[in-house]
């Protein structure tokens, strides 16, 4: 009986270690009636100190789209240099709150936790930053952090966009819009790495494939025929963003998420989400005829508002509400928001005298880089810290185990 019991046991435990990190699907987009009662729990406490604690998420937030928008040397020297590397640094940030839980900062005590992931973040940025302009050009560290370098020494703005923006959107489809299918089977550290390299992967071959680019003679980038160029491929990326982050940010999957077959569900999202991207970019740019960079602007702050509204605030006050209206609403205030939120960058960008970049670039930039990146690393990453219980506790569990 005891060899037995022992036996049991063994083959229980081994069960359990083959038994993959991650569930099916990402928390953010599950159905409320398959996920975990400590979930629930957790959430029902945050939702009940809404929108106090998004107002004070605030007070953290602001100060890093703050930094990012206007810290070095003003807010165009900020896009030239920060523009490249913050975007490179999203992919980072996807994979530490989406895929890896928080670790390595999961294992440390806050707000310890929140700086060890931010180290990472940016450590990652300057590397995917380093291998873009390996890409376009040449690796070179004077050109990644500084405008003006000259002759010889490759900037990253804009050459480096494309690659940058695809990777992102790229991580995003495979995180969220896919469910991590299939690396969802693997434990969580390989899995995220393996999701950063498929959306690397993805974006080079786009890049490769796709991109037009003629830099002036001398500035060490490569010249490039292809059918798209950058800033029309940029305005596309950020029209499937805002496909990406309505519908499986702010609305947490609906209405794919209540598919039952997988296939089905993946198919279905991805087929609506790449597909609306796309209608989306044809109606602004041919039937509204929007320049590329309007459109990236706009489309910057829509993904702004839905963060904000979606993710800082959990969709207060729509939260409370039937989920019909409660959809409806959260809509209705990310267009309010998004709105406000587009006019008074453009009207500050408009009064800036620019001279290598556009004023809607700097607004498309804010939005979704200074704002977003913001947003979640204090929400996904830093779990609301210091505002939250969450945060307090070290070690924590990761919740998509």
């Amino acid at each position: 009986m005891e060899t037995h019991a022992s036996g049991t046991r063994d083959a229980a435990a081994a069960e359990t270690r083959r038994r993959p990190a991650l569930p099916e699907r990402p928390l953010l987009t599950t159905p409320r009636r398959l996920l975990p009662h400590e979930f629930l729990a957790a959430e029902r406490e945050r939702l009940a100190r809404q929108p106090r604690l998004g107002l004070a998420g605030m007070l953290l937030v602001l100060p890093v789209a703050v930094g990012l928008a206007f810290a070095i040397g003003g807010p165009e020297q900020s896009l030239l240099i920060l523009g490249p590397l913050s975007t490179f640094a999203l992919p980072a940030i996807a994979m530490i709150a989406f895929w890896w839980n928080d670790w390595p900062g999961s294992s440390l005590r806050a707000p310890l936790a929140g700086l060890l992931d931010t180290l990472l973040v940016v450590v990652g940025a300057v590397v995917l930053t380093m291998l873009g302009q390996l890409v376009v050009g040449r690796v070179d560290l004077r050109g990644i952090f500084d405008a003006t370098a000259g002759a010889g020494h490759p900037t990253t703005f804009p050459a480096t966009l494309p690659l940058a923006g695809a990777t992102f959107v790229a991580m995003l489809q495979l995180t969220l819009v896919s469910e991590g299918w299939p690396l969802r089977h693997f434990s969580r550290l390989p899995a995220g790495v393996a999701a950063l390299a498929v959306a690397w992967a993805i974006a080079l071959a786009g890049y490769l494939l796709l991109i037009d680019s003629h830099p002036p003679v001398g500035q060490g980038l490569h010249d490039r025929t292809g059918p798209v160029p950058g800033a029309a491929f940029g305005a596309w990326l950020v029209s499937v963003g805002v496909w990406q982050v309505c519908f499986f940010v702010a609305l947490r999957g609906w209405p794919f998420a209540d598919i039952g077959r997988r296939w089905l569900r993946l198919t279905a999202g991805n087929v609506a989400v790449l597909g609306g991207g796309w209608l989306t970019y044809l109606a602004l740019r041919h039937l509204s005829s929007w320049q590329t960079a309007t459109i990236s602007a706009v489309g910057g702050s829509v993904i702004a508002a839905a963060l904000l509204v979606g993710m800082l605030f959990e969709g207060w006050p729509a939260s409370r509400l039937p989920p019909v209206r409660g959809r409806l609403l959260t809509l209705a205030s990310i267009a309010v928001v998004s709105g406000v939120l587009y006019l008074l960058l453009a009207a500050y960008a408009d009064s800036v005298n620019w001279t290598k970049a556009k004023a809607e670039e700097w607004v498309s930039y804010v939005g979704l880089n200074a704002i977003g990146a913001g947003v979640i690393l204090h929400v996904a990453v830093g779990r609301r810290w210091p505002f939250s219980q969450e945060a307090k506790a070290a070690p924590r569990e990761a919740l998509d185990r």
